[in-house]
């Protein structure tokens, strides 16, 4: 038999302008597991959404095929959908709560992204870059119509307003998405404020100039600090190795 190694590596930041981190993330290398989690901008509480995803992500059984457990994230982001709603409902009085999200999940050559909301999953493959995730906004929806290109749209980020996320609605709609994955792919999780600030061909250029992880999550987080990071930022990374015998 084969087994399929992975790395990881991660960052957060509150960034330039925002009081606090309402950002948060989880990584299980070993378990084929990364999700990122942003709490929603302008609610109450979307740290605490957040963490809340993540904590639930985070204590998942992930002991199961890839079928299996693709359900089973899936059921624990429903069921925190759930948590977070009966939360605001009993300490904030009813206001709106809650956070976008995205995850990978990747046993063998498989690789499955769940998503809601404008958090990304991208793909480095030699040196092309790939958009894993479509944003749930209807600037996402100008783009798929070809009046206004994916960088007009990401220029536009603080006007937008995402349809959908954890928290927002008593039912949780993901997007599924299933994929290959290859030995040295390179998958990008990360909340819109890293690709507000950087490009679609910066990050690629990033990406590309290769180094260690932990190195290529600096320079992502860098460079978003740099450009004024007008929103928390939160960079996970997770790369492929190559397949080699198991014991």
């Amino acid at each position: 038999m084969t087994e399929t190694s992975w790395e990881s590596a991660g960052r957060t930041h509150a960034g330039c302008l925002r009081p606090h981190n309402e950002d948060a993330w989880v990584a299980r290398g070993a378990d084929g597991l990364w999700m990122v989690a942003d709490g929603m901008g302008g609610h109450a509480a979307g740290d605490r959404a957040s963490r809340m995803v993540a904590e639930a992500v985070g204590a998942l059984d992930a002991a199961a095929p890839l079928p299996e457990f693709v359900d089973r994230v899936d059921d624990t982001l429903e069921g925190a959908n759930r948590d977070i709603r009966a939360w605001a409902e009993a300490e904030l009085e009813g206001r709106t709560m809650g956070c976008t999200v995205v995850a990978l999940v990747a046993r063998g050559d498989v690789g499955v992204c769940l998503w809601a909301g404008d958090s990304r999953l991208y793909r480095l493959r030699g040196d092309e870059l790939l958009q894993v995730s479509r944003d749930h906004d209807p600037f996402e929806e100008l783009v798929e119509r070809g009046e206004l290109t994916p960088e007009e749209a990401d220029a536009r980020g603080e006007a937008s307003v995402v349809t959908r996320a954890i928290g927002a609605a008593p039912e949780l709609h993901l997007d599924v998405l299933a994929f290959d994955t290859a030995p040295g792919d390179l998958f990008l999780l990360c909340s819109d404020g890293l690709y507000r600030e950087l490009g679609a061909r910066e990050l690629r250029d990033l990406l590309v100039a290769g180094g260690s992880l932990e190195a290529l999550a600096d320079r992502l987080l860098q460079g978003a600090l740099e450009r004024g990071a007008r929103d928390n930022v939160t960079v996970l990374l997770a790369r492929r190795g190559a397949a080699g015998a198991s014991p």
